[in-house]
This record gives structure tokens, sequence and C-alpha cells, in this order.
């Protein structure tokens, strides 16, 4: 059977297998959902086996567990190594959910006039990693597999991927191969289709501003005792300047300033300030001064609070002066910032600003190196065919503000460059409340991976 036709025969199925995975809540960071996450590995695995693997297997972690499957249809095929992680964001706040996030449904949205599925997890990444398996399986299925394959499904990418580093280090051989193939990013539309060519790095923080040893009655307190609240939020303000530039002395040493002619291509990538700002429902864009929005999200490193919390957030009135105040501050990174040294720089520089009223705690969660895809490679060249012939266009090559951070360890561990063939849109809410994943985009996307396998072959023995 020809592959489209064997997609589109077997499509309620794939859809129906997609809404299965999203009801599990396999949300990494909070404990209370570890059954879970490995209920969500299992899955995996048994996916992996329906499609068609020689073999599958849970490889245990010090944390959560990695899906490992492979099909090798001939050692002399080239191989693609495709990652993606089950694990998702958690789905706080509950009550800006339109609908349960782990009850799945499909709904017309201006993005997607054909239906998106809402869900925690649909577009990042459990609908995106899964087009991969329904690809294998249709390739498989149609006759038309001609590489090697090998999946490594992580469960710990929400959290900073600690344990995959561990993994891909001590399993070198076991993941050799020709090319990473990710599909954890986006692209500007599917009237626009794009291949992400660069990502940011990360260094996430949590920072614990301390008074007082109690919460304090602030009539009789206040105006004599730090308040940890009032102190935190003036560290957190000082962290920029005027023109939204980052303060922290050391910060901007190794960033790459880019030349007019770079930016200015850069640029050209179809965007609509306008459209832009009425999808998110605000007035202005905002950010570092000089930078058009492309240039500050894709590349301009950030620095971001994420959470803060302290005092009494009940309902009425409690006239405390807390003894606690928290933060969890994010710094997104460009090539050549190292992540560790960008969070010792933060954290000496925290404490140097705190008044000595308080007592500061800086703690580092997790990390990653930026990345830099090269355009001139077979997996690049391969991917431009694969959209050409998907969706008639040629892809638009654009540098993302997220972060994975195991690309640029691919790079470093494996000497592979990963090619990012994502399919999901940035107004698809990923990390937010109502997240979904357009049924188009989906359907797309099983097909162009597809067809990245047939060209990737077809350009790996044109010799």
């Amino acid at each position: 059977m020809e592959l489209k036709k064997y997609i589109e025969s077997n499509s309620k199925r794939f859809l129906d297998e997609l809404l299965d995975l999203l009801r599990i809540p396999s949300v990494s960071a909070d404990p209370a959902y570890k059954k879970d996450v490995f209920k969500a590995a299992e899955f995996v695995k048994a996916s992996l086996e329906a499609a068609g693997v020689d073999y599958a297997e849970i490889c245990s972690t010090a944390g959560y567990p990695i899906v490992y499957g492979e099909k090798i249809i001939d050692p002399a095929a080239p191989t693609v190594l495709v990652y993606g992680h089950y694990d998702v964001q958690p789905a706080d706040p509950l009550d800006l959910w339109d609908s349960p996030p782990f009850e799945p449904v499909i709904k017309k949205t201006s993005s997607h006039p054909n239906g998106a599925i809402f869900a925690r997890g649909s577009a990042d990444d459990k609908g995106q990693f899964y087009m991969h398996v329904k690809a294998f399986e249709s390739m498989l299925a149609s006759g038309q597999l001609n590489c090697n394959v090998k999946f490594m499904i992580e469960g710990e990418e929400e959290v900073g991927s600690e344990n995959l580093d561990i993994f891909v280090r001590d399993n070198q051989e076991k993941l050799k191969a020709d090319v990473v193939l990710i599909s954890d990013t986006s692209m500007i539309s599917l009237e626009h289709p794009s291949v992400t060519v660069g990502l940011r790095g990360l260094a996430y923080m949590q920072v614990e501003v301390t008074g007082p040893k109690m919460d304090l009655h602030s009539g009789t307190f206040g105006g004599g005792v730090a308040n940890p609240i009032n102190v935190l939020c003036k560290m957190i303000s000082s962290l920029h300047d005027e023109n939204n530039h980052i303060t922290i002395p050391g910060f901007y040493d190794n960033v790459e300033e880019y030349g007019k002619e770079y930016r200015q291509q850069l640029n050209k990538a179809p965007f609509d300030e306008g459209e832009y700002k009425k999808k998110l429902d605000i007035n202005e864009t905002y950010g570092e001064k000089g930078y058009t929005t492309i240039e500050r999200v894709g590349i301009r490193p950030t620095l971001d609070v994420n959470g803060i919390w302290g005092g009494y957030i009940g309902e009425g009135a409690k006239t405390v002066l807390p003894s606690k105040a928290n933060a969890k501050i994010s710094m997104r990174l460009v090539p050549n910032q190292d992540h560790k040294a960008i969070a010792k720089l933060f954290e000496e520089h925290f404490k140097s600003i705190a008044p000595p009223a308080v007592k500061v705690k800086v703690v580092p969660h997790h990390g990653g190196q930026a990345a830099v895809i090269p355009t001139d490679s077979i997996g690049y060249k391969a991917a431009e065919a694969a959209i050409d012939e998907a969706f008639g266009k040629k892809a638009i090559p654009t540098r993302e503000g997220g972060s994975i951070p195991i690309t640029a360890l691919f790079q470093q561990v494996l000497g592979l460059d990963p090619i990012l063939l994502g399919f999901g849109l940035d107004t698809d809410a990923i990390h937010s409340p109502n997240e979904h994943y357009g049924v188009d985009n989906y359907f797309k996307g099983i097909e162009t991976i597809a067809l990245f396998f047939k060209h990737y072959h077809r350009l790996s023995n044109k010799d």
C-alpha cells in the first residue's frame, strides 16, 4: 500500500492512540505523578513494539526511565536516531483551562480551522514525538522504510534531562547513528514551513530571601524589620536596566554580536507584529532595546521570573510581614554562554545586591547549552527536500527562543548535528493553560517525517 494511503486509512487509530497517551498525566516535576510517568514509559514501549521495532526496552536511570527501541533493516543503511520526551509540564493553574488538561478534546481555533487537540503535552512533546512512531509504522507497513531507526524517548526533558546526559555518555555505541531527528520545536505556520537552526540555552535558578525567623504582625514590626517580599522585588527589578539590558556583571562577555546582514536575513522570516500582539492580547511587544522581536527571542539572551511567592495569598486580609520570599528565575542563553558559568555569575551577583537585613539562598535547578545547527549537512538538506515535497514550498531556517538541553549534548558526545523538524505553532500555548496541537499539523508531520527518511537515504547514497 502507498504510504500516504496507509496514513489516511489508519488516521482515526493514529489520532485515538495519541489521545490515549495524552490522558496519562506524566508530569516529571511533581513526585505526585510518579506512577503516571512510569505508565507513560510503558505506553511508549508498547507503541514502539506494535509499530514494528525489532525490540524495545525501558532503560532505568536514577530518575525516570528512557525508552529505547530500534529497527535495523540493513547494517549498511543510514541510521536515524529519533529523540523525544514523554514527560510534560505541570498543568497549573488548573482554573485557567477551558477543559481538563488530561482529558483531551478537539476544537477548532483560528490557527487550526480543522481542529486542535487541547491537552497538556499535545504539542510538547507527546503529539510531536508520536508522529515519529506513526511515520515509522507507516513506512514499515508500506514497504518504504529505507533507513535503520533508533528511538530514544525520555521522561525528564521538562526537568533538565540530567539522567539522559549520563545515558548518552554511557551508551555511545548503542546510540551510534548518522543523524538525530527531533520534533520538539515549532514552525512558522503550515503556510510558511520552517526548520529550526538555532536554540537558546538555559540556566534555571531558585532564590530564597529570608528576613525574620517567623512571620510577624505587619503593624507591630512593619518599618522596623526588612520585608523579604519587598527586598526580593527590588533585587529582581535591579536585574534589568531602563533598556531591558541584564545588569549581571560579565553576563554578556561571550555573547556574539551579529552583523547587519545576518540580522536583516533573520528578519526576512514572515512575521506580522500586529497579528502577534492580537493573538497574545497585548498592547505592545517588550524587550531589549535596539532589537526586533524576532531577534530578541532568537539571538539575544534573556532573564525572566517564572514564579514568585511568599506571605499570605489566601482569601481576605492577613496583615503579615513574611519570614521568606521565593522566586524561580530562568535565563535563556545564546551560543558561547556556558550555562554553568552563567549560573555562577547570577548567584554571586544576586547575593551581592542583597541588603544586610536579609539572608539569601540561591539554588541552580537545571540548564543546558545553546545550539546552532549547520544548514549544509545531508540531514538539513533532507529536511528541506521533505518540506518541499510535503508542502510544495521551500523551508525557511529560523532561530527559536526555546531550549532543548540535550541538543548540544548530541553534538558534543555523539558528534551529530540534530535536525529540528518541529510542527507546532508558537500560538499552541505550550507550558501554558489550554495547550493544543493542530490535527492537520499532526498528520502533516507524519507525512513529512516519512519523506525525510526517503530523502536522507537518497542523499546519503548519491555517490
